[in-house]
């Protein structure tokens, strides 16, 4: 079958060759320009896109979320791949009040999906801002860290269950899902596609989790949301000293302390709360170096009684390492703080606003080890000449504090070609350097993949043999993770 063959697939109107169109796919990092671009609207037809793919052995790119593409898990890493935007599939499928369960397909985004689930006295477990464009299943899949650690069980946490459309063209739901009987004919015997367990004794959705597209093509997931409150309250627990706030984090977490825990330093709070460049250097000034953010809702027979007695034990625990709970903090007020956090960012995103670009560099670590890994990548950025002032930190326990999200973003201005040349150095120095020290790259984005898996070579065949059994063409996301483009091809 030729190119021109998807057309007939998702309709002309849904396919193109044009340049223009393409170009939006490939400005990720190290991104290649696609040959073309299909938007499907069913699981059916994915199925058909991917099987033709195997019949013609071209390569597929899925994407979920709008641009800006960033880390470069959805960017073609060869030429002439087929990006398959999932952005048509955009329906909240079911919003199961009763059992706080809600499903969706690849692109509902946290704002559509928090508008939906309002309605229903509902909120989802957000990452930390996500851009407008972050699809909610691709948040997911990615293991986007969630802002409260205390529901935070598994690192797949809120996925529960999902359908696959895996590299060979079959298809498969997982966990409850599974069947034998459709979604509608199991919601009229009282399933709810809340256990992510099966069908028997796996859990095929964890092949897809963190894969970056390169096992399977992602159609739906039901995931866990939570009851929502007006009634809440938000304190900062400021601090020159990273050391007691990390004990506090981990004193909060063990005793599994409700809502909201977060850690930030003064450069990604003043951006997160500011819009203009001079506002956010302003703030910037006026803050601490470090502040951990505490919120929680109160809700239930006694909501205010609940609100009272977590902010007694908060004020009780931060008093013995020294620390205050303050409601307002440079005359940014908690709650306005908390209000930002239960949806996306508004435009411009948030790690845009003060200098208009921007490179992440995260990992999972353990929270004791913050306060080094923090004055590790200062003094690399010191080396390499990158301004301090624009190295944002943000820690995020995870697991119920047993690890934690470990993230540095790096602010800089894109038109400046010297800068952009030393930040690309300094990024490389920076993956290499705490790799080495212990930083675990759990989702290994390009740039970052040979670090990420040289001292796990036994981990890598595995993939390798899970990657021939369900995409055994290797047609899906070439070039990301372990698998090298071209190789492992039945041609």
């Amino acid at each position: 079958m030729a190119l021109d063959d998807l057309g007939r697939i998702v309709g002309e109107a849904n396919f193109t060759k044009n340049p223009a169109a393409l170009q939006e796919y490939c400005e990720g990092k190290g991104g290649c320009v696609p040959r073309a671009l299909v938007r499907p609207a069913s699981t059916e037809e994915v199925q058909r896109i991917v099987e033709w793919a195997n019949d013609t052995r071209a390569l597929l790119v899925p994407v979920s979320s709008g641009p800006p593409h960033i880390h470069g898990g959805s960017t073609p890493s060869v030429e002439g791949a087929v990006v398959v935007d999932l952005r048509r599939m955009d329906k909240v499928i079911r919003v199961d009040k009763n059992n706080r369960v809600v499903i969706v397909q690849p692109g509902v985004t946290f704002g559509h999906l928090q508008t939906e689930l309002a309605r229903q006295g509902l909120s989802a477990y957000l990452p930390l801002l996500p851009r407008p464009t972050k699809s909610v299943l691709a948040s997911v899949l990615e293991r986007e860290p969630i802002l409260m650690p205390s529901v935070h069980f598994d690192s797949t946490d809120p996925l529960l269950c999902a359908e696959i459309v895996f590299g060979t063209g079959d298809r498969m739901r997982t966990g409850e899902a599974a069947g034998p009987d459709t979604l509608e004919e199991q919601w009229e015997i009282g399933k709810a596609q809340i256990s992510p367990f099966g069908p028997t004794q796996m859990d095929p959705q964890r092949l897809v989790s963190g894969a970056q597209g390169t096992i399977g093509i992602v159609t739906w997931v039901s995931l866990k949301c939570r009851q929502r409150s007006d009634e809440a309250r938000a304190f900062f627990l400021p601090s020159e000293d990273l050391d007691a706030l990390v004990e506090l984090s981990y004193h909060l977490c063990r005793i599994r302390y409700t809502g909201t825990i977060l850690l930030l330093d003064r450069v990604n709070l003043a951006r997160m709360a500011q819009r203009t460049p001079r506002e956010i250097h302003g703030l910037q000034c006026a803050l601490p170096n470090w502040v951990l953010f505490v919120a929680y809702e109160g809700y239930g027979l006694l909501p205010e009684e609940k609100l009272k007695y977590l902010e007694e034990d908060l004020r009780e625990s931060a008093s013995s390492y020294g620390l205050e709970p303050v409601t307002d903090l440079a005359g940014l007020p908690g709650e306005a703080l908390y209000r930002l956090l239960l949806g996306p960012s508004s435009q411009p995103y948030w790690k845009l606003r003060s200098h208009g670009g921007f490179r992440d560099v995260f990992f999972i670590t353990t929270q004791d080890k913050t306060p080094y890994f923090a004055k590790r990548m200062r003094k690399l950025a010191r080396r390499f000449g990158f301004p301090t002032q624009q190295l944002g930190m943000y820690m995020q326990p995870v697991v119920q504090g047993t690890s934690c999200h470990l993230e540095f973003n790096l602010y800089f201005d894109p038109t400046d070609l010297t800068g952009v040349k030393r930040l690309r150095r300094l990024e490389a120095a920076a993956v290499d350097r705490l790799e080495r020290e212990g930083a675990f790259f759990a989702r290994p984005y390009p740039g970052w993949a040979e670090a990420a898996y040289r001292g796990y070579p036994d981990t890598a065949a595995m993939q390798r043999k899970v990657k021939a059994i369900f995409d055994p063409n290797w047609v899906l996301n070439p070039g990301k993770l372990c698998f090298p483009p071209g190789s492992g091809r039945q041609d």
